[in-house]
Order: structure tokens, then C-alpha cells, then sequence
């Protein structure tokens, strides 16, 4: 079964989708994390419950994220039910992007290289790294371009320099 609460943060509401634990009986695995007005962001659907106490664990780990007391989650991720869980190049781009360490920052060449998709494969990156289901917690907010700028966020550019703000990491 799908649940979902919404949860307050620094960035506007957050949609969290979860489904049940694969690892932890009775625990939640988070799904998808959506910003508000995000590209692609998940819509509630008929049939989802709305559970906020599945998500204490989750939406305390952001609310310490946010407070600058974590950085780094230990949450479970779990695919989304309709088998949205992103193509093999994409899973690959998004476990580089889970190894970008907090406070740091690298390029979508950097990925690119790192995923053996160097050249014009940085596209693809950029691509795939916009289709993230899990923004904030699998910090695609880490990349940047190549030239040190600011480059595409699904949750906004504003969002991605806020987030980049709180972990130190802003490009001068």
C-alpha cells in the first residue's frame, strides 16, 4: 500500500510517498520526496492513505537535515509501485550522486565520468539527475556546473542555491 503525508520545511511543503519496509517490519521505505511547484513532482492518487506517523522517522531526519544537526540519512528507499524506479543508467547516475559527500559539490562531467558516460553522455546525466524521485535526500542539489554555476534543479534553482547555502557549500 502507498502512503503519503506533507510535511513543512524551509522549502515549502514537502510531499513524502512511501510504501511499506522491505528491511524494518512496520516501517515506511520513502518512495518520493516532492518541492513544491517541482518538475515531474508526484501527485497523491486515489487509493493512497495518508499516514503521517509512517513517516515520524523520515520527517525527523529532514527536519534535523534542515536544523543543521544531520548530513547524512539513513533512509530506506524503495521503488515506486508503478515501476517508476528509474532506467539502469539512470540508478547508476542516482548511487554517484548518494556518494556526493555533504558540504561538497561536483560537476555533471564529474558523474558523467564516474558512470562511464564522459563527453556527450554529460546530457544524459543532467537528464537522469532530473528525474530524481528523491530530492533533498539524494542530493542532486550537489551538482553543479562545470564553470562552478548553478545548473538545473527539478525543485528550482532558488531551492537548489538554499540547500547548497545550508551544507556551506555555495560556489563563491
Amino acid at each position: 500500500m502507498t502512503v503519503y503525508t506533507e510535511i513543512d520545511s524551509p522549502l515549502g511543503t514537502l510531499l513524502l510517498v512511501g510504501a511499506e519496509s522491505a528491511t524494518a517490519p512496520g516501517g515506511t521505505a520513502l518512495v518520493s520526496l516532492s518541492l513544491p511547484g517541482q518538475k515531474g513532482a508526484a501527485v497523491v492518487r486515489d487509493g493512497w492513505l495518508r499516514a503521517a506517523e509512517a513517516f515520524e522517522e523520515i520527517a525527523g531526519q529532514l527536519g534535523a537535515y534542515f536544523a543543521r544537526e544531520l548530513r547524512s540519512f539513513t533512509i530506506e528507499y524503495a521503488e515506486a509501485a508503478d515501476g517508476g524506479s528509474g532506467t539502469e543508467f539512470q540508478r547508476r547516475v542516482w548511487r554517484s550522486v548518494d556518494e556526493i559527500p555533504y558540504g561538497r559539490t561536483v560537476t555533471y562531467g564529474q558523474i558523467a565520468e564516474r558512470v562511464g558516460a564522459s563527453g556527450a553522455g554529460v546530457r544524459a546525466v543532467g537528464t537522469a539527475i532530473g528525474r530524481n524521485p528523491l530530492l533533498v535526500v539524494r542530493p542532486c542539489h550537489r551538482v553543479i556546473g562545470a564553470d562552478g554555476a548553478l545548473r538545473g534543479y527539478a525543485g528550482g534553482l532558488e531551492r537548489k542555491e538554499r540547500l547548497l547555502g545550508l551544507e556551506g557549500a555555495l560556489v563563491p
